[in-house]
Protein backbone atom coordinates (compact mmCIF):
# COMPACT_ATOMS: atom_id res chain seq x y z
CA UNK A 1 0.00 0.00 0.00
CA UNK A 2 1.38 3.43 -0.96
CA UNK A 3 2.42 5.71 1.88
CA UNK A 4 1.31 9.32 2.08
CA UNK A 5 4.84 10.34 1.11
CA UNK A 6 4.70 8.14 -2.00
CA UNK A 7 1.28 9.46 -2.96
CA UNK A 8 2.56 13.01 -2.61
CA UNK A 9 5.46 12.27 -4.95
CA UNK A 10 3.09 10.84 -7.57
CA UNK A 11 0.85 13.89 -7.31
CA UNK A 12 3.79 16.20 -7.88
CA UNK A 13 4.99 14.28 -10.93
CA UNK A 14 1.65 14.32 -12.74
CA UNK A 15 1.59 18.00 -13.78
CA UNK A 16 5.15 17.80 -15.11
CA UNK A 17 4.24 14.75 -17.23
CA UNK A 18 1.18 16.56 -18.56
CA UNK A 19 3.21 19.63 -19.48
CA UNK A 20 5.81 17.46 -21.25
CA UNK A 21 3.11 15.68 -23.27
CA UNK A 22 1.63 19.02 -24.31
CA UNK A 23 5.06 20.33 -25.32
CA UNK A 24 5.84 17.26 -27.43
CA UNK A 25 2.41 17.44 -29.04
CA UNK A 26 3.00 21.09 -29.96
CA UNK A 27 6.48 20.34 -31.29
CA UNK A 28 5.38 17.47 -33.53
CA UNK A 29 2.37 19.45 -34.75
CA UNK A 30 4.74 22.30 -35.68
CA UNK A 31 6.90 19.80 -37.57
CA UNK A 32 3.84 18.74 -39.56
CA UNK A 33 2.81 22.33 -40.29
CA UNK A 34 6.36 23.29 -41.27
CA UNK A 35 6.64 20.14 -43.38
CA UNK A 36 9.65 18.79 -41.53
CA UNK A 37 7.26 15.83 -41.54
CA UNK A 38 5.87 15.87 -45.07
CA UNK A 39 2.32 14.82 -46.04
CA UNK A 40 2.20 11.04 -46.38
CA UNK A 41 5.62 10.54 -44.75
CA UNK A 42 6.22 7.73 -42.27
CA UNK A 43 6.64 8.80 -38.66
CA UNK A 44 9.22 6.83 -36.71
CA UNK A 45 8.69 6.91 -32.95
CA UNK A 46 12.30 5.99 -32.15
CA UNK A 47 13.67 8.73 -34.40
CA UNK A 48 11.32 11.35 -32.94
CA UNK A 49 12.27 10.30 -29.41
CA UNK A 50 15.96 10.79 -30.20
CA UNK A 51 15.38 14.05 -32.06
CA UNK A 52 13.22 15.53 -29.28
CA UNK A 53 15.34 14.00 -26.51
CA UNK A 54 12.45 12.35 -24.72
CA UNK A 55 11.25 8.81 -24.10
CA UNK A 56 8.84 7.09 -26.46
CA UNK A 57 5.88 7.53 -24.10
CA UNK A 58 5.18 11.27 -24.65
CA UNK A 59 5.81 10.79 -28.37
CA UNK A 60 3.21 8.03 -28.51
CA UNK A 61 0.76 10.17 -26.55
CA UNK A 62 1.34 13.10 -28.90
CA UNK A 63 0.83 10.93 -31.98
CA UNK A 64 -2.44 9.60 -30.56
CA UNK A 65 -3.68 13.19 -30.11
CA UNK A 66 -2.51 14.15 -33.59
CA UNK A 67 -4.34 11.11 -34.96
CA UNK A 68 -7.57 12.43 -33.43
CA UNK A 69 -6.77 15.80 -35.06
CA UNK A 70 -6.58 14.14 -38.46
CA UNK A 71 -2.91 15.07 -38.91
CA UNK A 72 -1.52 11.58 -38.26
CA UNK A 73 -2.86 8.22 -39.42
CA UNK A 74 -2.07 4.84 -37.85
CA UNK A 75 -1.93 1.84 -40.16
CA UNK A 76 -2.04 -1.74 -38.81
CA UNK A 77 1.38 -3.40 -38.89
CA UNK A 78 2.90 -0.32 -40.54
CA UNK A 79 2.86 2.34 -37.84
CA UNK A 80 2.18 6.07 -38.15
CA UNK A 81 2.31 8.45 -41.08
CA UNK A 82 1.35 12.07 -41.68
CA UNK A 83 -1.96 12.48 -43.49
CA UNK A 84 -2.13 14.04 -46.93
CA UNK A 85 -3.25 17.63 -47.47
CA UNK A 86 -6.94 17.98 -48.20
CA UNK A 87 -7.83 18.30 -51.88
CA UNK A 88 -9.99 21.15 -53.16
CA UNK A 89 -12.92 18.75 -53.53
CA UNK A 90 -12.47 17.54 -49.95
CA UNK A 91 -12.45 21.12 -48.70
CA UNK A 92 -15.57 21.90 -50.72
CA UNK A 93 -17.28 18.80 -49.32
CA UNK A 94 -16.28 19.87 -45.83
CA UNK A 95 -17.84 23.29 -46.26
CA UNK A 96 -21.01 21.73 -47.65
CA UNK A 97 -21.22 19.62 -44.49
CA UNK A 98 -20.77 22.73 -42.36
CA UNK A 99 -23.48 24.48 -44.34
CA UNK A 100 -25.90 21.72 -43.36
CA UNK A 101 -25.25 21.64 -39.61
CA UNK A 102 -23.88 24.99 -38.45
CA UNK A 103 -26.87 27.24 -39.24
CA UNK A 104 -29.00 24.83 -37.21
CA UNK A 105 -26.43 24.88 -34.38
CA UNK A 106 -26.44 28.70 -34.33
CA UNK A 107 -30.24 28.71 -34.21
CA UNK A 108 -30.25 26.31 -31.27
CA UNK A 109 -27.48 28.23 -29.52
CA UNK A 110 -29.60 31.40 -29.67
CA UNK A 111 -32.47 29.50 -28.05
CA UNK A 112 -30.44 27.79 -25.33
CA UNK A 113 -27.56 30.13 -24.45
CA UNK A 114 -27.19 30.92 -20.74
CA UNK A 115 -25.05 33.43 -18.88
CA UNK A 116 -22.02 31.12 -18.96
CA UNK A 117 -22.34 30.74 -22.71
CA UNK A 118 -22.76 34.48 -23.18
CA UNK A 119 -19.61 35.16 -21.19
CA UNK A 120 -17.66 32.60 -23.24
CA UNK A 121 -18.93 33.97 -26.55
CA UNK A 122 -18.10 37.57 -25.63
CA UNK A 123 -14.61 36.50 -24.54
CA UNK A 124 -14.05 34.68 -27.84
CA UNK A 125 -15.03 37.73 -29.85
CA UNK A 126 -12.54 39.74 -27.82
CA UNK A 127 -9.86 37.21 -28.76
CA UNK A 128 -10.52 38.01 -32.42
CA UNK A 129 -9.59 41.64 -31.79
CA UNK A 130 -6.39 40.46 -30.12
CA UNK A 131 -5.60 38.22 -33.11
CA UNK A 132 -5.81 41.19 -35.47
CA UNK A 133 -2.89 42.81 -33.64
CA UNK A 134 -0.51 40.10 -34.89
CA UNK A 135 1.32 40.44 -38.20
CA UNK A 136 2.02 38.08 -41.10
CA UNK A 137 1.77 34.35 -40.48
CA UNK A 138 1.18 35.02 -36.78
CA UNK A 139 -2.07 36.80 -37.62
CA UNK A 140 -3.22 34.02 -39.94
CA UNK A 141 -2.58 31.43 -37.24
CA UNK A 142 -4.25 33.49 -34.50
CA UNK A 143 -7.29 34.12 -36.70
CA UNK A 144 -7.48 30.43 -37.64
CA UNK A 145 -7.42 29.48 -33.97
CA UNK A 146 -10.12 32.03 -33.16
CA UNK A 147 -12.18 30.77 -36.08
CA UNK A 148 -11.95 27.21 -34.82
CA UNK A 149 -12.81 28.12 -31.22
CA UNK A 150 -15.72 30.32 -32.32
CA UNK A 151 -17.45 27.66 -34.40
CA UNK A 152 -16.69 24.91 -31.88
CA UNK A 153 -18.15 27.03 -29.08
CA UNK A 154 -21.39 27.64 -30.96
CA UNK A 155 -21.80 23.94 -31.76
CA UNK A 156 -21.28 23.24 -28.05
CA UNK A 157 -23.83 25.86 -26.95
CA UNK A 158 -26.36 24.27 -29.33
CA UNK A 159 -26.89 21.59 -26.69
CA UNK A 160 -26.51 18.71 -29.15
CA UNK A 161 -23.43 16.73 -28.18
CA UNK A 162 -23.51 14.65 -31.38
CA UNK A 163 -23.42 17.75 -33.58
CA UNK A 164 -20.67 19.29 -31.44
CA UNK A 165 -18.63 16.09 -31.57
CA UNK A 166 -18.95 15.61 -35.33
CA UNK A 167 -18.08 19.24 -36.03
CA UNK A 168 -15.01 19.06 -33.80
CA UNK A 169 -13.86 15.90 -35.57
CA UNK A 170 -13.64 17.76 -38.89
CA UNK A 171 -10.75 19.86 -37.52
CA UNK A 172 -11.61 22.18 -40.38
CA UNK A 173 -9.47 25.18 -39.47
CA UNK A 174 -6.50 23.04 -38.49
CA UNK A 175 -6.45 21.58 -42.00
CA UNK A 176 -6.91 25.03 -43.55
CA UNK A 177 -3.90 26.40 -41.68
CA UNK A 178 -1.86 23.37 -42.72
CA UNK A 179 -2.71 24.13 -46.36
CA UNK A 180 -1.74 27.75 -45.87
CA UNK A 181 1.67 26.80 -44.47
CA UNK A 182 2.22 24.34 -47.32
CA UNK A 183 1.55 27.09 -49.82
CA UNK A 184 3.85 29.53 -48.00
CA UNK A 185 6.63 26.97 -48.21
CA UNK A 186 5.94 26.48 -51.96
CA UNK A 187 5.10 22.84 -51.39
CA UNK A 188 1.75 22.82 -53.21
CA UNK A 189 2.01 21.70 -56.82
CA UNK A 190 0.09 23.64 -59.42
CA UNK A 191 -0.51 27.34 -59.73
CA UNK A 192 -4.28 26.97 -59.46
CA UNK A 193 -4.16 25.20 -56.13
CA UNK A 194 -1.64 27.71 -54.83
CA UNK A 195 -3.95 30.54 -55.82
CA UNK A 196 -6.79 28.72 -54.11
CA UNK A 197 -4.95 28.51 -50.81
CA UNK A 198 -3.84 32.13 -51.00
CA UNK A 199 -7.45 33.20 -51.58
CA UNK A 200 -8.58 30.96 -48.79
CA UNK A 201 -6.62 32.94 -46.23
CA UNK A 202 -5.98 36.39 -47.59
CA UNK A 203 -9.49 36.86 -48.94
CA UNK A 204 -11.20 34.82 -46.24
CA UNK A 205 -9.88 36.95 -43.41
CA UNK A 206 -9.45 40.22 -45.29
CA UNK A 207 -11.75 41.90 -47.75
CA UNK A 208 -11.39 45.52 -48.77
CA UNK A 209 -10.92 47.71 -45.72
CA UNK A 210 -11.46 45.10 -43.02
CA UNK A 211 -11.57 41.48 -41.96
CA UNK A 212 -14.83 40.21 -43.43
CA UNK A 213 -14.90 36.88 -41.62
CA UNK A 214 -14.57 38.60 -38.24
CA UNK A 215 -17.37 41.02 -39.14
CA UNK A 216 -19.52 38.03 -40.02
CA UNK A 217 -18.64 36.43 -36.68
CA UNK A 218 -19.75 39.63 -34.97
CA UNK A 219 -23.16 39.40 -36.67
CA UNK A 220 -23.57 35.75 -35.64
CA UNK A 221 -22.50 36.43 -32.06
CA UNK A 222 -24.82 39.44 -31.80
CA UNK A 223 -27.82 37.39 -32.92
CA UNK A 224 -27.01 34.58 -30.47
CA UNK A 225 -26.40 36.95 -27.57
CA UNK A 226 -29.71 38.68 -28.31
CA UNK A 227 -31.31 35.21 -28.43
CA UNK A 228 -32.67 35.72 -31.93
CA UNK A 229 -32.70 32.19 -33.43
CA UNK A 230 -33.83 33.20 -36.93
CA UNK A 231 -31.17 35.91 -37.25
CA UNK A 232 -28.47 33.57 -35.88
CA UNK A 233 -29.36 30.85 -38.39
CA UNK A 234 -29.44 33.32 -41.27
CA UNK A 235 -26.14 34.95 -40.28
CA UNK A 236 -24.35 31.61 -39.94
CA UNK A 237 -25.65 30.37 -43.28
CA UNK A 238 -24.58 33.61 -44.97
CA UNK A 239 -21.12 33.40 -43.33
CA UNK A 240 -20.35 29.86 -44.52
CA UNK A 241 -21.88 30.46 -47.95
CA UNK A 242 -19.86 33.65 -48.46
CA UNK A 243 -16.73 31.78 -47.38
CA UNK A 244 -17.35 29.29 -50.16
CA UNK A 245 -18.08 32.00 -52.71
CA UNK A 246 -14.83 33.81 -51.94
CA UNK A 247 -12.82 30.95 -53.38
CA UNK A 248 -15.32 28.78 -55.26
CA UNK A 249 -14.33 30.16 -58.72
CA UNK A 250 -10.83 28.80 -58.17
CA UNK A 251 -12.21 25.48 -56.95
CA UNK A 252 -14.49 25.27 -59.98
CA UNK A 253 -11.54 25.90 -62.30
CA UNK A 254 -9.56 23.21 -60.53
CA UNK A 255 -12.36 20.65 -60.78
Amino acid sequence: MATKKTAARVTKRTPRRSVLSDEIYDMIKAMIFNHEIEPGARVNIDSLSVQLEVSQTPVREALARLESDGLIAKEPLKGYKATQLLSIKELNDLFQFRLLIEPWAAEQAAKLIDNTGKTALKAEMQSAKTALKFAGDGQFQALSEHDSRFHTLISSISGNNTVADFYERTHCHLHLFRLYMANKLHLIDGETRGDFVQNLFEQYYQSGSGQLAIKEHDAIAKAILEQNPKAAKTAMHAHIESSLKRFSPVAAARN
